[in-house]
């Protein structure tokens, strides 16, 4: 049976995605750790630390298809850490050479290296896939830009807005952390290397540490940092809580759907699939499975950003223990990111959108959602104050007599020899009174698809 959703052979492929795993499970892992080390091996070659004889054996022999994973398990478990039990595996595949692997390196500096070298192939991942939801919220935005629908505030109507223009407040958020992400990789993706104290004694003291970190980053395509950074976790828990951040947005935009959903909204519905969001008691019902995952993968990942945050906290120059926290939070972290931009992506391409009933329930108060404009139409003729005074006492008669608010302000002598009967209908017209959404949403729209098409030239 499986202690967590992230193992269980059930659950699994609601909190992450089989690519995601597949970057984070043992294999890979001990793989990309294996990666640092020959990368280490080349970088120290370059600077003439170590023959280059050496580090090419290494570089050739050392393979994670020659790896005794349960030797190494039982061994990592004394030791509390995979590094030592890995190193002596390297050393014996490659013989004399073996001697030169892990040459001056530290635990951490090889387990913090792999961990970047995952989180590097994740990212392009995350990447792909906020690109996707990126691309089809883009269509829906321009696709209903004019479809009125009401806009709530405190789960009130407020004012007419476009669905095109909902979607695309949700794409602006996306368009942003995509930014951000790409602004990220920059600063986190560091290389790590600094021997025992961060300080690279173990190297000498003539520069050369320096010069071999700087080769081993271009060797793993990782930044060279300007200092060990050991005990500095700010990159990684830059990247955990980008990735909470993103499954907010998408947790804002599952609440929304789930509430269009309902039934008293009936406006948008999850793409049909035989089955999915089946009741085993209540035939009838298609529950929002994609939207509710999105919510849940929010949670969960806001969870894990405060477990990093707690993570930074650690003393001198290695930790007794916070470290130990990033071994969950950020594999974790990109699964359940992963399989929220997947959910998002499946439920916003079959989206169900129902125009006629969001036409319809703009209309449920009876023209009171554009109170507004009758207000503003008014205000040039009677001032602002004394407008919203006579608009209020309508509203009032509107919604105590279950009349429209038309009705009410055509019975008014004063507003209609004002304004007259055709400017009356005009103003309580919801499609008359949606300011610059349309322009905006479109805006957002080409705002996407240029920086899409940058990044995939």
């Amino acid at each position: 049976m499986a202690a967590t959703v992230f193992d269980s052979a059930l659950f699994r492929d609601m909190f992450g995605t089989p690519q995601m795993r597949q970057i984070f499970d043992d294999r890979s892992y001990v793989g990309r750790c294996i990666d640092a080390e020959t990368g280490l091996a080349r970088a120290q070659a370059k600077a003439g630390l170590i023959p280059l004889d050496a580090a090419n054996v290494i570089t050739s022999l050392c393979s994670v298809d020659r790896i005794d994973f349960e030797a190494m398990r039982a061994e990592t478990e004394i030791v509390g850490y995979p590094i030592l039990p890995l190193v002596r595996q390297l050393s014996a595949m490659c013989g004399e050479a073996g001697r030169y692997v892990h040459w001056g390196a530290t635990t951490q500096d090889i387990m913090d290296t792999a961990t970047m070298l995952q989180c590097k192939d994740a990212i392009d991942v995350i990447e792909r896939q906020l690109d996707a939801v990126r691309s089809v919220l883009s269509g829906l935005a321009e696709q209903h830009s004019r479809t009125v629908t009401a806009g709530r505030t405190h789960l009130q109507h407020a004012l007419p807005v476009t669905f095109g223009f909902r979607a695309a407040v949700w794409l602006s958020a996306l368009n942003r952390h995509a930014e951000r992400l790409e602004q990220a990789k920059e600063r986190a993706l560091m290389v790590e290397f600094g021997g025992a104290a961060g300080t690279l004694a173990s190297l000498g003291g003539n520069g050369i540490g320096l010069d071999v970190r700087a080769l081993y980053a271009k060797e793993l395509g990782l930044r060279n940092p300007a200092i060990t950074w050991h005990v500095a976790r700010d990159g990684l828990v830059e990247l955990v809580s980008l990735l909470a951040a993103i499954g907010g947005s998408l947790g804002k935009i599952a609440v929304d759907v789930m509430t269009m959903a309902s039934s008293e909204f009936g406006e948008v519905a999850e793409p049909f699939v035989e089955g999915r969001g089946a009741s085993s008691t209540m035939p009838q019902k298609r529950n929002p499975i994609s939207s509710e995952l999105m919510l849940a993968a929010a949670k969960m990942l806001r969870e894990r950003a405060a477990l990093m945050m707690d993570a930074m906290i650690q003393d001198f120059e290695r930790a007794t223990g916070p470290w130990h926290l990033e071994w969950s939070a950020v594999p974790e972290s990109f699964l359940l990111a992963a399989s929220a931009l997947g959910q998002a992506e499946f439920m916003l391409k079959g989206l169900s959108i129902d125009t006629e009933k969001m036409r319809t329930n703009l209309d449920i108060t009876g023209g009171l959602i554009v109170a507004e404009a009758v207000m503003m139409g008014l205000a040039p003729a009677f001032g602002r104050q004394q407008a919203h005074d006579i608009v209020y006492d309508a509203c009032r008669i509107a919604i105590s007599t279950k009349r429209t608010l038309y009705t009410v302000l055509c019975e008014n002598m004063e507003i209609v020899s004002c304004l007259g009967e055709d400017r009356v209908r005009q103003l309580t017209d919801p499609a008359n009174y949606l300011g610059a959404a349309e322009t905006m949403a479109l805006d957002v729209v080409a705002q996407t698809r240029a920086t899409l098409s940058k990044l995939h030239r």
